[in-house]
């Protein structure tokens, strides 16, 4: 009998993007790998808990939530999140930054300076640059300032960023341009909190890291969600953010890793189940923003 494995999520280390798996195993994702498992036949999606710890009811979770956790969890988990505005005494220091994600997609957001790139990478930011080092609450501070007087988001869907990976500017000085304007309006704004270092514009271009910077066809489809016995298997063209954007048969699909967690997965081997290579049996639906009505597209894949 195969042995299951329990997806963590995909993670950015300095060699690329690597899928972690529960108990401290790792899969690094090279290009061109072929990404390839099977969720166990007959199993549920359960609840992967919060801030390490695991669900104490081992609830079941839809498996389109891309949280993977039952509203308890979901609730204790956010809780403790910066990102949610709900802790004020973090003592570590701060970086505000601007993040681009294409054409018009540019948002502000707050890291710790420990974390180095990380959240940007888990964003899928194809250039960024830093506006300030400081505390929490400046750096919030200076967030929301950028927020309300520049009119710059703090979110920006995933369907976006994805409908547009495809058709980037060849040039970085052009995926830089609209982060480099926005970095100088921002610091001719007054206000600024005194105990923020500011930053000069020095843009970081992510495309050769998540292998984008050659012809990357556009996807033909996502995957909406996983199901028990369902088959996904693909050659990584590249990655960005959770997303992995697999080479199939009919063409890309892009495969969110979030949809992975919670769930009992097999390695699915080479020439396992006529045509399993490169094919999903999974739900998918059409990409971007204008989606269609998710399906099992056994015909196509």
């Amino acid at each position: 009998m195969d042995r299951l494995w329990t997806c963590s999520g995909l993670r950015w280390a300095a060699d690329g993007p690597v899928l972690a798996w529960k108990g401290g195993r790792s899969s690094a994702l090279p290009w061109g790998k072929r990404v390839a498992f099977a969720v166990a036949e007959g199993g549920v999606r359960t609840c992967v808990g919060a801030r390490g710890h695991a669900c104490p009811a081992r609830a079941a979770v839809s498996g389109r939530s891309t949280g993977a956790r039952c509203e308890q969890c979901a609730r204790l988990d956010r809780a403790y999140s910066v990102a949610a505005d709900t802790i004020a005494d973090d003592p570590r220091p701060y970086r505000v930054y601007l993040a681009w994600f294409g054409p018009g997609m540019t948002k502000v957001g707050i890291t710790a300076v420990e974390r180095g790139p990380a959240r940007l990478l888990e964003q899928g930011a194809i250039c960024f640059s830093r506006l300030g080092t400081g505390p929490l609450m400046a750096a919030r501070r200076t967030e929301e300032l950028l927020r309300a007087a520049l009119g710059v988001p703090d979110r920006i869907p995933y369907a976006a960023k994805r409908a547009v990976r495809s058709a980037l500017p060849p040039d970085p000085a052009e995926r830089a341009a609209e982060i480099g304007e926005l970095h100088g309006r921002a610091g001719a704004l007054p206000g600024w909190p005194e105990s923020l270092a500011r930053e000069p514009f020095r843009p970081v271009d992510h495309v050769g890291v998540f292998g984008l910077g050659g012809e990357v066809p556009g996807a033909v489809a996502e995957v909406s969600e996983l199901v028990a016995g369902g088959v996904v298997s693909g050659a990584l063209l590249a990655a960005a953010g959770p997303d992995l954007h697999l080479a199939t048969g009919s063409g890309v699909v892009v495969l969110d890793t979030r949809l992975m967690t919670g769930w009992e997965l097999r390695p699915v081997a080479h020439g396992e189940g006529e045509g399993t290579a490169g094919r999903l049996t999974v739900p998918v639906r059409s990409p971007g923003p204008a989606r269609g009505v998710p399906g099992v597209q056994d015909g196509l894949f």
